[in-house]
């Protein structure tokens, strides 16, 4: 036991470094370059300066945002496959992720923010994913008993239902307010609201903490519901905290990014081939995974084809699909 403990701690400091790593890459490349001694400087004398403006209007918003949506994603993923027993489940298969867009939609096309201000974008996402929550939730508990498999079945027709109404909404849309929607459905860290980053961030870690709570439920039941009931735990109960909590996590993570797919569904995968299969460290695994994934992502995004700028759901899909067909296939040819 001891050893595990040594072994989860090491792994722990080496991804918490390379999650630094990557945010100092963030903040240091771009269309101008900032090396690392240079922001030791700004941040004690550089006030007013551009660079300074540079690092901490745009980039620092940006990282502490890939921070807060790739941990809420990587988090969220983890807890779905144990909760669903399903490795192909993610955040966005519950249809969560379309109530948020078709939220954000309906904002765009009733021009909303010009009424609301700037945070009725994330407002109105996250009020889209709180409605397709309750739907499920109540279309999947009967008599106190949350479905798993169910739930699953009618979040994808969910989902399904939910895209053909943001398509039929782009179909009928103006030139303007199809632009907005489809480059805020392929996800960005563009975010200015200093406050809305700071609360995506709080969230994020907030739900960490909240699923360490469940890791001893998480890993009984990776071992099958009856198996679960036999250890004691309230399996009923947990379903049900743990499917709000990992909708919250996402819906909150949509309804301030868009959608950025991949995440939740490689950085499980990738991070239980490194540390196993405990959940006591497969959550803060899969949380500084998503985190570093997603940040590198966006710093891609940035400056692949520079100046110009790339959805950052783009390059996780790309990025994300090449890295799971590799691991996938690599894993199979051992086998």
């Amino acid at each position: 036991m001891k050893s595990k403990l040594i072994r989860w701690a090491v792994w722990t400091v080496i991804l918490s470094f390379l999650l630094f790593m990557v945010s100092i890459l963030a903040l240091s490349i771009g269309t101008g370059g900032i090396f690392f001694k240079k922001i030791i400087f700004l941040i004690f004398n550089g006030e007013g300066s551009p660079e300074y403006s540079i690092l901490f209007d745009i980039r620092l918003p940006r990282v502490m945002l890939g921070l807060a949506i790739g941990g809420a994603l990587g988090l969220s993923g983890v807890i779905l496959q144990g909760l669903f027993r399903n490795p192909l489940v993610e955040p966005y298969t519950l249809g969560v992720s379309a109530g948020a867009a078709l939220g954000v939609c309906l904002d765009i096309v009733f021009k909303l923010e010009q009424n609301l201000g700037i945070l009725s974008l994330p407002f109105s996402g996250f009020l889209g994913a709180v409605l397709i929550i309750l739907i499920l939730y109540s279309l999947s508990i009967k008599k106190g008993i949350l479905r798993i498999q169910g739930l699953l079945l009618i979040g994808v027709m969910l989902s399904f239902i939910v895209s053909s109404l943001i398509m039929l909404i782009m179909a009928v849309s103006r030139i303007e307010d199809l632009y907005g929607i489809v480059f805020w459905v392929m996800g960005s860290l563009k975010e200015t609201n200093f406050f809305l980053i700071k609360l995506a961030l709080g969230v994020s870690i907030l739900g960490l903490v909240a699923s360490y709570f469940f890791c001893h439920a998480l890993n009984a039941i990776s071992l099958g519901e009856e198996e679960a009931l036999n250890l004691g735990i309230n399996v009923e109960r947990t379903k049900r905290l743990l499917f709000i909590l990992t909708s919250l996590l996402t819906g909150f993570s949509v309804s301030v990014g868009g959608i950025i797919g991949f995440v939740g569904l490689l950085v499980p995968h990738f991070v239980r081939l490194l540390l196993g299969n405990d959940y006591r460290i497969l959550l803060v695994g899969c949380f500084l995974t998503g985190a570093i994934f997603m940040i590198l992502c966006d710093t891609l995004a940035r400056v692949i084809i520079s100046p110009l700028e790339l959805p950052v759901g783009v390059i996780t899909g790309i990025l994300g699909a090449s890295i799971f067909i590799y691991t996938f296939t690599k894993k199979s040819h051992l086998h």
